[in-house]
């Protein structure tokens, strides 16, 4: 039996870990998340719900969840340093990385199952073929404001209950855990990973290297299907400094590079994982 979120038990284990939320804003139904805590405009309030009808993912996607049956969070994140005058304290296109991070790191953490991350924020369990137990969305309202960023982790659902093939559940890959510990879980490593990027130099630098380490699509060879302009393909090679994918295509000369090999960038867009052996879709 689904049961509705424990919202005491949450809010005291943010109390006692003592990190910076601002309490929890729990309705049992809403439209989305991310709306709500973008209207509310409160850094740090916890907003969430068991059930999400109308949620958006990238690219103008729809996250519907059944009751009771996902975790459905939205935070409003600061971007700006303590007596930074309204400047982006680090590169906002890594925002959405951190956040797949923190859901990969929390969902390891308690379900002990292996975890992997594909470019940008997508989260896969190895357990159901790399699929995607995870939709993100971050919004930015403005530098003053602050970024809204939205996650939806797929704990109970049936394959019937997804909404496509590449999706799974943490229950479809043999975990089962409490929504509670998951969503503390996730919020404890969100707001560490936050912290790192706000300060920069070698925490931030540190932050970048988990989701390096963590990012199966680095070295894999993808097709890259971007929001405007035809797919491009080649072999992932890094993520730099930005938070951009970096691809490198075209043949190698004899050294290894050559005049007949370059290498692109790209801030937003779906991947393919095409290497054999790597995940599709």
């Amino acid at each position: 039996m689904r049961e509705p979120l424990d919202v005491p038990s949450v809010s005291s284990a943010l109390r006692t870990a003592g990190l910076p939320y601002a309490g929890v804003d729990f309705q049992p139904a809403l439209d989305s998340t991310n709306a709500r805590a973008g209207g509310l405009r409160r850094p740090w309030l916890v907003v969430t719900t068991d059930h999400q009808r109308s949620g958006r993912g990238r690219l103008s996607r729809g996250w519907e969840v059944p009751d009771r049956a996902a975790v459905c969070v939205s935070v409003l994140l600061p971007v700006t340093a303590v007596g930074a005058d309204a400047r982006i304290a680090g590169e906002p296109g890594w925002i959405p990385l951190f956040t797949g991070l923190a859901v990969a790191e929390a969902i390891g953490g308690v379900t002990g199952l292996d975890v992997a991350l594909k470019w940008p924020n997508d989260v896969l369990l190895a357990a159901d073929g790399h699929r995607k137990v995870c939709g993100i969305l971050c919004e930015l309202l403005s530098v003053n404001e602050g970024v809204v960023v939205g996650t939806g982790i797929n704990v109970d659902q049936t394959r019937a209950e997804l909404p496509v093939e590449q999706a799974t559940s943490l229950a479809l890959c043999g975990a089962h855990v409490s929504r509670e510990a998951l969503l503390t879980a996730y919020l404890t490593r969100l707001a560490q990973r936050h912290g790192e990027w706000l300060a920069g130099g070698e925490d931030a630098a540190r932050a970048r290297a988990a989701y390096r380490a963590a990012c199966r699509t680095i070295g894999a060879e993808v097709i890259v299907h971007r929001p405007a302009g035809p797919p491009a393909t080649g072999t992932a090679v890094a993520v730099d400094d930005d938070g951009r994918l970096v691809v490198e295509s075209g043949e190698a000369g004899e050294s290894g590079y050559g005049s007949g090999r370059s290498r692109d960038t790209y801030a937003a867009g779906d991947v393919v994982h095409v290497r054999p052996g790597a995940e599709s879709g």
